[in-house]
């Protein structure tokens, strides 16, 4: 199925999800399905890839068994392999009636320059599309792609990080848990923040910035919060703020963040279910958390979030734009891009230092692109407490 001259080649390999859950025996005989696609990684080496079913176009699909036996190959198109996440007709007709029910992507298999391959496991699969993250550290199962010779040490693989490949979401985490790093920029002249973070989200969309995509299925998220901030001039080692959100069933999140100065990197801790009324917000710090607090005023906060996920790296970053304006003198405004770590979707170790150079290099992207458009060319770490503080002494 794959020319040696061809660089690259890459498969989605179905088999039936006992393969991936282990609800069921292995069969010796059971069918493995190769559909060759072409290349679907963004960037190589990659530890995302998201597979579109209708972008594929018609596509070679065989059968291989442990016996030997083949089936194909056939050309299924790419819109017809799942819907419904359901074996299609063409599918059904090339496993049989017993294989088709359980069939499910079981991973992305691109094949190596030097050689074997690397396995990308299915941890979200829908008619419209699929997510796969790599497992694979080293390339496996050098040899013709047919004599399946990948299999087991794909299958392995898949078994030793089931925990997290088989669990909703758990295939995140999080590096510097909290603490918040942040980039920001304040706009001026603000643009409307709507129509700022359409263009932005399309310029991710286009591939505007390299190796990144919006994130899988979360690429946009709005908000709008009402805040009751405080801040925190002691004991000493409490200096930062504290802010009351009210939620949209009852009571309110606390969102704590500690510094003494803006900075890039700060403490950051949210606690819901924060059961006070607003006249009594700054009696709870006082009394409850025995902090020094002078009251803010209070301010609404919009914000747009645009979800950023490096294909190669697997963590995701959020670009904020957001437009902050006092409850008592809307006119009073501060509008933001920011710029966030938020977690990591991989199942492969990562370091921290990972994240702060590739996060330096998105920072120069959105500055870059920030500045083209005339909205900030100056990065900062100007915080919602300095401005509610330059506001107060007049400053704004």
């Amino acid at each position: 199925m794959s020319s040696p001259t061809a660089p690259h080649a890459a498969w989605v390999v179905l088999g039936g999800i006992h393969l991936l859950n282990h609800t069921a025996p292995r069969r010796h005989d059971e069918p493995i399905v190769l559909i060759q696609v072409s290349p679907q990684e963004v960037t190589r080496p990659s530890t995302t890839v998201v597979i579109q079913w209708n972008t594929l176009g018609p596509c070679p699909a065989q059968v291989f068994r442990a016996s030997g036996a083949t089936k194909g190959p056939i050309r299924i198109d790419g819109a017809d392999l799942f819907p419904d996440a359901i074996a299609g007709s063409a599918l059904r007709d090339l496993v049989g009636s017993e294989a088709a029910p359980g069939l499910v992507p079981l991973c992305y298999l691109a094949e190596h320059e030097a050689g074997g391959y690397h396995a990308y496991a299915q941890i979200r699969f829908h008619p419209e599309d699929a997510c796969f993250v790599r497992t694979t550290r080293e390339p496996v199962g050098h040899g013709p792609v047919e004599d399946l010779l990948w299999l087991e040490a794909v299958l392995a693989a898949h078994r030793a990080a089931s925990r997290a490949l088989n669990n909703h979401l758990r295939y995140f985490r999080k590096h510097f848990a909290g603490s918040e790093l942040e980039f920001k920029y304040t706009l001026d002249p603000a643009p409307g923040i709507w129509a700022a973070a359409m263009e932005l989200l399309k310029a991710l969309r286009d591939g505007k910035l390299e190796g990144c995509r919006p994130e899988y299925r979360e690429e946009f998220q709005i908000h709008e919060t009402e805040n009751h901030l405080f801040d925190v001039i002691g004991p000493e080692h409490e200096v930062g703020y504290a802010s009351f959100i009210p939620t949209v069933t009852a009571g309110h999140v606390l969102k704590r963040k500690w510094f003494a100065k803006d900075a890039f990197a700060r403490r950051e801790e949210l606690t819901p279910g924060i059961n006070v009324a607003p006249d009594s917000f700054e009696t709870y710090l006082r009394e409850r958390l025995g902090l020094q607090v002078r009251a803010m005023p209070p301010f609404t906060r919009v914000r747009y979030d645009i979800q950023c996920e490096s294909m190669r790296t697997g963590h995701v970053y959020g670009i904020f734009l957001d437009r902050c304006s006092l409850l008592t003198a809307p006119e009073t405004v501060l509008s933001q891009c920011e710029l966030e770590y938020l977690r990591s979707r991989s199942v492969l170790d990562r370091t921290g230092d990972e994240v702060l150079s590739e996060m330096e290099r998105i920072n120069d992207w959105l500055r870059n692109y920030l500045s083209a458009r005339g909205w900030a060319t100056e990065q900062t770490f100007y915080s919602k407490r300095s401005f509610l503080n330059d506001v107060v002494r007049g400053q704004v």
